[in-house]
């Protein structure tokens, strides 16, 4: 599953903070039980035009990977969970609110495995492949 959240009404000063994103993606992963496979990066960027700047961040997990991008002049934020490990996308979405103080949130829910039937054969045939690509 790719829980996609787009949120609003950050405060410009939290979502500039590195250390704070940095922290999110140390921690995040093993609140909703999935493992980090590398630690995360995190990096300011600026772009050619003044508001077109913020950080972004991302951290793998054995489960696929956890990212943020900010936009600070707009009180913009989007944040990625993308798993083939089962998480509560309603429990994530309040803890991404609170984490990030928003206002308001956008988000959606994309199944990934599309090619089976139900969510268990997703999960057992991602591991599965994932177990072959090991080998």
């Amino acid at each position: 599953m790719h829980l996609v959240i787009d949120g609003y009404g950050a405060d410009p000063g939290y979502i500039s903070d590195e250390d704070r994103i940095l922290t999110f993606l140390q921690e995040y992963p093993h609140a909703i039980s999935m493992t980090p496979i590398s630690s995360p990066h995190v990096r300011t960027f600026r772009g050619k035009v003044v508001n077109d700047w913020g950080v972004s961040g991302f951290i793998l997990i054995a489960e696929s990977h956890i990212s943020v991008h900010t936009f600070p002049d707009r009180g913009y934020v989007n944040v990625d969970i993308f798993s083939c490990k089962y998480f509560n996308p309603e429990k994530a979405k309040s803890e991404v609110v609170d984490m990030f103080a928003l206002d308001k949130i956008a988000s959606r829910v994309l199944e990934r495995g599309l090619e089976y039937i139900s969510v268990p054969e997703a999960l057992d045939g991602m591991i599965n492949e994932r177990d072959e690509l090991a080998e």
